[in-house]
């Protein structure tokens, strides 16, 4: 894939996301379009970090001061959502603040960015279980049918290790080691696919079973949840740099290529291949490649780095040429083609935010691979 390829496609991206600056002001995009447009809404979802991600990207990208000037106000946002505990007895605490609010602090220096931030960090680990280690997704802690952790949570953590360099507090990371662990020990199965959730017996503290929530069956492997397996292992692994956790890596993220369709994106659930007359989700291959460019400095394998290479390749040429938005328009994503959730029949090949932020954020380490995202 040349350069002028990139260029163009992160110049598409300016495009598209000055039009949606117009058109959300204040406001951000709901979690996936509706009829291929995003609908306004208020800052109180999991997702409305990933907007001013994109914003800080394209500030980065362009040096232009409006990007910045809106992501800043979005971080005022992100205080008083906070000051007011707006929906945030969750585990998304990463997804809403590392995107917005580290971003901030690490791109101007904003003490208050930073100040909530960490405050971020601190309600992530009011979710945590001691015995037998885990950081709880959803719902009261006190919920049994609550009491389980998901593959997503990978993509938090990097909240708490960040929180750990930045004040030298020790629980931090060593919540964060330890919710990586129990995620690797039992939501990888061995063949390298991945279960959604995973239950832990609140009487005996005992890692019970395997759910899904968003997959297909409990057996089968979530496609987006492969692809957070990917991401989330290779996030992790600047801080377990062990043998075992780069085959771990490995093990997944072959399962995800082995079980590619010809155009190299997958469907929404990895069970399912060419003919099944399935939805793809181009989030997925946005989220793998970004996992898979994250993990390739550390790969000494040089056939398995020629491997990783040419997948990231192949995937991103293809959302480039098939699902990135080509027709600029308000409200409209920059990635289609997405799955939100298939059991709730809702945001199906609808683009969504995410696809949209991991689409950039791919584009942003292949224009410069010494560029540093915002986990």
């Amino acid at each position: 894939m040349t350069a002028e390829i990139i260029k163009q496609a992160l110049d598409r991206v300016a495009i598209q996301t000055a039009l949606n600056m117009e058109y959300f002001e204040d406001t951000f995009p709901s979690a996936s379009t509706l009829q291929n447009q995003y609908q306004k809404v208020k800052n109180e979802d999991w997702v409305e970090g990933f907007w001013t991600g994109i914003l800080w990207m394209m500030f980065e990208y362009q040096q232009q001061p409006v990007y910045r000037e809106m992501a800043q106000r979005h971080v005022i946002s992100f205080i008083d959502r906070m000051d007011r505990n707006i929906v945030l007895d969750h585990h998304d605490m990463g997804f809403l603040y590392s995107l917005s609010c580290v971003a901030s602090y690490r791109l101007t220096g904003d003490e208050a960015a930073k100040e909530v931030a960490l405050r971020a960090a601190d309600k992530l680990i009011t979710r945590w279980h001691e015995n037998p280690g885990f950081i709880q997704a959803w719902g009261a802690k006190n919920d049994p049918q609550e009491h389980r952790f998901i593959i997503d949570s990978l993509l938090n953590l990097p909240l708490l290790y960040w929180a750990n360099e930045e004040t030298g507090i020790s629980e931090y990371r060593d919540i964060a080691d330890r919710h990586y662990q129990i995620c690797l020990t039992y939501l990888i199965r061995d063949n390298g696919s991945s279960y959604h959730t995973y239950y832990v017996d609140p009487i005996t503290h005992i890692p019970s079973h395997g759910l899904t929530r968003q997959g297909f069956s409990d057996d089968s492997s979530w496609a987006r949840g492969q692809a957070w397996s990917i991401y989330g292992i290779a996030l992790g692994y600047k801080h377990y740099p062990l043998t075992e956790t780069m085959s771990q890596f490995m093990a997944v993220t072959d399962y995800f290529l082995e079980k590619l369709p010809e155009n190299q994106v997958a469907y929404w659930d990895l069970i399912f291949n060419d003919g099944s007359d399935q939805p793809r989700d181009s989030s997925a291959a946005a989220i793998a490649v970004c996992g898979m460019l994250e993990m390739l400095p550390h790969i000494t394998d040089s056939d398995y780095k020629k491997k990783i290479e040419s997948a990231v390749d192949a995937i991103m040429l293809s959302l480039i040429k098939n699902y990135a938005n080509k027709k600029p328009a308000k409200g409209h994503a920059l990635l289609n083609e997405g799955v939100y959730s298939w059991h709730d029949n809702f945001g199906i090949e609808e683009g969504n935010i995410w696809g949209d932020y991991f689409y950039v954020e791919a584009l942003m380490r292949l224009n410069n691979p010494s560029w540093k995202p915002y986990w």
